[in-house]
């Protein structure tokens, strides 16, 4: 490009594309963009919808058994005549309370420890290596040591999912109250706050939105842990019932218990997401 106070050769105009900034596109596409409610819940519904179209067109093709892909109206089915012949309010209900057993156990513990740890370095320094080196162990490698401590019944069932939630949940509860930002705690000192005056109005109010984030990410993992939970002498729930189909070839039951599964565990995701934007509106707008 020549300079602006020379002329310009062969009648060349300036060239002032390199200097000028692109107009940025505006709409739904633009990166971290918005979406209307309308547009997210248009969006929502066709990440639904597309792969049920995609098994239901796949299953008639007739290019997969059906004893290894049955169709969405079998399943339907087979939902239909496990809710009236085999007591699936029963199965659904029994796994609900081990999976809110197993998490609120977890949350009672883990919330205090995991503030403790965020605000205090010789905690850290204490309890994190060992949460570290636990939570990478598998939740399923403690069942022969769960069935010995506390036997077969409902407890050994909540106690895997508990393991399989705690040590995370620990973690990232500690991290949450770590991101309060250092100039509130700052402020705080110099005011002559006490230690138990900045966690109760400096730590917590700053990391009460993240602290329900993390209960709703690891509420999700609990119910992950369902199916092995369910291993130790269960005689019900939806994760049992995925197992003893798995023996018989049962694929429609087995479908049947997945989408049961993830459509419980969605709708407590939206309440989780219902009771942050209620409690929280501020950090939407933040966020």
């Amino acid at each position: 490009m020549c300079r602006a106070l020379s002329p310009c050769p062969n009648n060349q105009e300036p060239d002032l594309s390199a200097s000028s900034p692109r107009p940025t596109r505006p709409g739904i596409w633009r990166i971290a963009g918005h979406l209307g409610r309308r547009q997210y819940w248009m969006f929502a519904m066709l990440g639904l919808i597309a792969p049920l179209v995609a098994w239901a067109l796949l299953a008639a093709s007739g290019l997969i058994n059906p004893v290894f892909l049955p169709s969405p109206i079998r399943v339907l089915e087979r939902v239909w005549t496990w809710s009236i012949d085999d007591d699936l309010l029963g199965d659904t209900l029994i796994s609900i309370y081990r999976v809110s057993a197993g998490f609120a156990l977890s949350a009672v513990i883990a919330l205090p420890l995991g503030l403790l740890i965020g605000a205090f370095r010789p905690v850290a320094a204490m309890l994190e290596p060992l949460t570290d080196f636990i939570r990478y162990m598998p939740a399923v490698a403690f069942i022969p040591l769960i069935m010995l401590w506390v036997g077969i019944d409902e407890s050994a069932k909540i106690s895997v999912i508990f393991i399989g939630t705690f040590f995370q949940m620990l973690l990232m509860v500690a991290e949450d109250v770590r991101r309060t930002p250092a100039a509130q705690i700052e402020a705080a000192h110099t005011m002559g706050a006490t230690r138990y005056e900045i966690i109760k109005l400096v730590l917590l109010p700053s990391a009460k939105p993240a602290i329900l984030d993390t209960l709703r990410v690891t509420m999700g993992w609990a119910w992950t842990y369902l199916v092995v939970a369910e291993l130790v002498a269960a005689n019900s729930g939806l994760g049992y019932s995925i197992l003893k189909a798995q023996r018989f070839l049962k694929t429609d039951t087995i479908f049947a218990g997945i989408i049961l599964i993830g459509l419980i565990g969605l709708v407590m995701d939206q309440a989780f997401r219902w009771l942050h934007r209620r409690l929280f509106p501020w950090a939407q707008a933040r966020g």
